[in-house]
């Protein structure tokens, strides 16, 4: 079934919404939570989770791209999951490898970080898309599948096709990149 017809089904309020979804991107979806959870139990009431967020976001919301709706909170919903679960011990897992990646090359990732006000946050994100929209679609893919989806290297080289080097590569300058552009933008943490 195509997108706009099961965002039309979350706004007539039909619960088949909630099927077609879930026959459609159920497995992106487990991928996506269980990159950072690691635990298919986890990862799927997650997703589970993530079908209530959505009917209770439609209406009002309409998504333009109901896979990156739906990514977004299936993400959110992970990374409070993950939080909860290493609140007393951090580490483990490609989500947390992502974050120190981040933090070595001297850019504070925004997750343990608290915002004044959610703008800022929104901001940074709006920073960061305007970073991705510089650079080369393999580059960009490859940030998205790292930072984004939590894909660990060899997942990243398996979905591109690129060599173990060449990921860790673009994914170096990508984020010494990342440090320049918001520096030059004046963002400050």
């Amino acid at each position: 079934m195509e997108d706009s017809m099961i965002v039309e089904l979350y706004w007539q309020r039909d619960e088949a919404a909630i099927s077609e979804t879930s026959n459609k991107y159920e497995r992106y979806l487990v991928s996506v939570a269980n990159n950072i959870l690691h635990d298919l139990e986890d990862s799927m009431e997650t997703v589970n989770e993530t079908y209530l967020h959505a009917w209770n976001a439609m209406p009002p919301h309409r998504p333009d791209i109901l896979s990156a709706f739906l990514a977004k909170i299936t993400r959110r919903l992970s990374i409070d999951s993950w939080r909860k679960k290493t609140a007393d011990k951090r580490g483990g897992g490609e989500y947390a490898m992502s974050l120190q990646e981040l933090e070595e090359s001297g850019f504070e990732p925004s997750i343990e970080a608290t915002f004044e006000s959610e703008s800022e946050a929104e901001d940074l994100g709006k920073l960061i898309s305007a970073f991705l929209k510089t650079c080369k679609k393999d580059n960009r893919v490859v940030f998205v599948l790292r930072y984004f989806n939590s894909c660990s290297v060899e997942e990243i080289c398996n979905k591109t096709g690129f060599s173990v080097s060449k990921v860790k590569s673009i994914l170096m300058r990508m984020r010494n990149g990342l440090k320049d552009y918001l520096e030059k933008e004046g963002y400050e943490r």
